[in-house]
């Protein structure tokens, strides 16, 4: 490797490093943040059908991470893509569920649009966004739930980064408090996660019950 090369690996690292502490000071405010998802916790709890996840490109990939872990977590959940939403999947939501529209500015036309289709049957709708209150998304939701961030984490502030983590942490904290609310613990976890090294914990300390 030559000079050049490990200057560039150098300059490389450095900013990898610098992207790690805004990753942490997009997640830091978030518990302050939190106080604002008691009204989406009701909202999930009293579900009587499904919650569907909703989003388009990185928040997608974010909101499909969601639904797993929710339906991991005692709560019956699916990721829809907002694009195979207005191609028919739309058809997917209906009275009883509840609608997690995940944009982070809140304008994105596909999670917008499925947003407004459902709630127009009646089914509530909870938005992660970063917006500051006004987008289109956030005018229609019944819950929003602020996953801002100052920046994100590369150099040219342009890569969904920081604001993908801060939308992962404020799902997984949503996730976790409706895990909680619901009374589902080791046991109702296990029946779930039966396989691998996590499966093979709960057995072996006991915690699942079996």
């Amino acid at each position: 490797m030559g000079t050049d090369d490990r200057d560039a690996v150098s300059t490389g690292v450095a900013a990898g490093e610098e992207a790690i502490d805004h990753a942490i000071a997009a997640v830091q405010g978030l518990p302050a943040r939190f106080a604002a998802a008691r009204p989406a916790v009701g909202l999930l709890l009293a579900a009587t059908g499904r919650v569907v996840v909703t989003g388009l490109g990185k928040s997608g990939l974010v909101g499909a991470k969601l639904a797993a872990t929710l339906a991991s977590t005692g709560t019956s959940a699916q990721f829809v893509h907002a694009a195979d939403a207005l191609h028919g999947d739309a058809g997917a939501v209906r009275l009883g569920d509840v609608l997690i529209a995940i944009s982070n500015s809140g304008e994105t036309d596909e999670v917008a649009v499925f947003a407004q289709l459902v709630k127009d049957r009646g089914v509530p709708v909870v938005a992660l966004t970063g917006c500051d209150g006004s987008s289109s998304l956030c005018r229609l939701a019944d819950v929003r739930l602020d996953v801002g961030v100052d920046r994100e984490a590369d150099p040219y502030d342009l890569v969904p980064s920081a604001s993908t983590v801060a939308t992962a942490v404020m799902g997984d904290a949503l996730a976790v408090a409706v895990m909680v609310a619901r009374g589902f613990g080791p046991d109702d976890f296990h029946q779930h996660h039966p396989a691998g090294a996590l499966g093979r914990r709960l057995v072996e300390s006991g915690e699942s019950g079996v």
